[in-house]
């Protein structure tokens, strides 16, 4: 212990004075040679940041001079920003000068538009093509939208009329963006699909298509009354019908496919008849021949009768001549009714 003081004791006031006032001095000389032009050019435009905030943006790891020339800019242009706002932003992954430049362009036009505000829709469209400056510039200058879009593939929105023709159709909608309802509003596709579902609607409660073709800003008209941009990140300003075309004729079509169904149907059942009635024809063949049968059956039993008449006396040799001579003129007179053979041996003349 003594020996520590002892050596504290030799060194020379001048030194120690040295260390205490250069240490500081070498520190303010490093905050001087970093941050002297950018605290220079801020206190020159008006826009006042002390070097010690500068440092503390430094430690937080952001981006001193962009930040510093993005408040300047706000500043210049007459917006009420905070250094400290901007830090606030640029910590929470926004990008500052979209937000800046998007205010100026706001202030210019003579849009509503505040900070907060603006940081969120910058936020919300974080990963996304669009910036916080596209939705202002579109809230500025109009934009067109092709319904159907042609990423989708479609070239035409096709709807049907009442009397079956195919009317295929083309618009072209021109949206600004509502800043208000940006964040959380639906995005362009649904205005694309509300459009379209509206044209399909209008065309088919027409009830000719000559009335869509005389007429196609009937269709625009019945689309807007519909307030399709409700819920939206936009405010459709106008609905313009670039194209109509007549397609086919699906009611005829469908009309055709009825009635080849309708006619495969009736030759089914036809077919259904012709085999029942197959059925029936076979079956009297067979009862017929059942007939027939019975009849050959109960004919074979009269020689068995004449011979028992014999036999008892009830039937002479006269009878049974008489009989022979009454069938054979009864073959006879049926052969001359068919147009064959005489029986005995000659042809009959017709």
């Amino acid at each position: 212990m003594n020996i520590n003081l002892l050596t504290l004791a030799q060194i020379p006031w001048q030194l120690f004075f040295a260390i205490i006032i250069g240490v500081p001095l070498l520190i303010l000389a490093i905050v001087f040679a970093n941050f002297f032009f950018i605290y220079i050019r801020a206190w020159a435009s008006g826009a006042y940041v002390g070097l010690w905030t500068m440092v503390a943006m430094r430690l937080r790891k952001v981006p001193v001079g962009m930040l510093v020339d993005n408040y300047i800019n706000g500043r210049k242009s007459g917006l009420d920003l905070s250094v400290e706002a901007l830090n606030v932003h640029y910590l929470a992954g926004g990008d500052v000068t979209m937000v800046v430049r998007a205010l100026i362009a706001a202030q210019k036009a003579s849009i509503r538009l505040d900070f907060d505000r603006a940081c969120a829709i910058d936020l919300a469209t974080k990963g996304t093509e669009k910036t916080v400056l596209d939705a202002v510039k579109t809230s500025v200058n109009p934009r067109v939208i092709d319904c159907p879009s042609p990423s989708s593939g479609k070239a035409t929105i096709d709807g049907v009329a009442k009397d079956g023709i195919v009317i295929k159709a083309r618009a072209r909608v021109t949206v600004r963006t509502n800043l208000d309802r940006f964040v959380g509003g639906a995005t362009e596709e649904t205005i694309v699909a509300r459009v379209g579902e509206g044209i399909v609607s209008t065309i088919g409660s027409s009830t000719s298509y000559k009335e869509v073709l005389e007429n196609p800003d009937r269709i625009s008209k019945t689309v807007l009354d519909k307030a399709l941009d409700a819920n939206t990140a936009f405010e459709i300003l106008s609905i313009d019908i670039a194209d109509v075309d007549v397609g086919g004729n699906v009611g005829a079509k469908l009309q055709a496919e009825q009635a080849e169904a309708n006619k495969l149907v009736a030759q089914a059942q036809a077919e259904v008849r012709r085999a029942t009635a197959v059925a029936l024809e076979q079956e009297m063949v067979a009862r017929t021949q059942e007939m027939r049968a019975r009849v050959v059956e109960a004919e074979a039993q009269i020689p068995l009768a004449m011979a028992e008449a014999f036999r008892s006396g009830n039937l002479g040799v006269m009878d049974y001549y008489r009989f022979k001579n009454i069938s054979a003129d009864t073959n006879m007179r049926e052969s001359i009714a068919r147009g064959g053979d005489d029986p005995s041996g000659g042809k009959t003349q017709k």
